[in-house]
């Protein structure tokens, strides 16, 4: 796993857990991290799962059915998920190295939307396990919090 990072709290963070690689060029939007992050992988690598580290619902089931939905016979070459009756798609996705120089051409705040988009014949969507939900703000963050409440202590007398 490769965690692309800029901040020393997120390396701090991810303590050794993954491989960190440093995007000096984070301020200038999302696609430079996207492009730092794959161009870390391993060349022996088909694919990329691109995962937000704003998206802390998605869980192992996910990404699981993204992965199977990917390597299953005639595929397409990018897999993302949908929630719910939205019909836009929403990260993770599943990048197969065919998609990398497409999405290293991206610049400013664009990721892979701006390309699938544009291409949907390229993209299959999944229904989403759990909740992609992202935090983004204050009040996105209050949301999810109000998920899993705190059981308030007990006083032992």
């Amino acid at each position: 796993m490769v965690v692309v990072y800029a901040a020393d709290e997120v390396k701090d963070a991810v303590d050794g857990a993954a491989e960190l690689v440093f995007n000096p060029d984070a301020a200038k939007g999302m696609s430079t991290s996207l492009r730092t992050g794959l161009r870390a992988l391993r060349s022996d690598m088909e694919a990329a799962l691109v995962m937000l580290g704003d998206q802390p619902l998605v869980g192992s089931r996910a990404v699981s059915a993204l992965l199977r939905t990917w390597r299953r016979e005639g595929s397409r070459p990018a897999v993302a998920m949908a929630a719910g009756d939205k019909p836009r798609w929403t990260p993770p996705v599943v990048l197969s190295r065919e998609l990398w120089a497409e999405m290293d051409s991206l610049e400013g705040d664009m990721g892979a939307r701006h390309v699938l988009d544009k291409h949907p014949e390229l993209l299959d969507v999944v229904p989403a396990g759990g909740r992609p939900d992202d935090i983004d703000t204050p009040g996105d963050y209050a949301k999810i919090v109000r998920l899993f409440p705190r059981k308030k202590p007990t006083r032992k007398t």
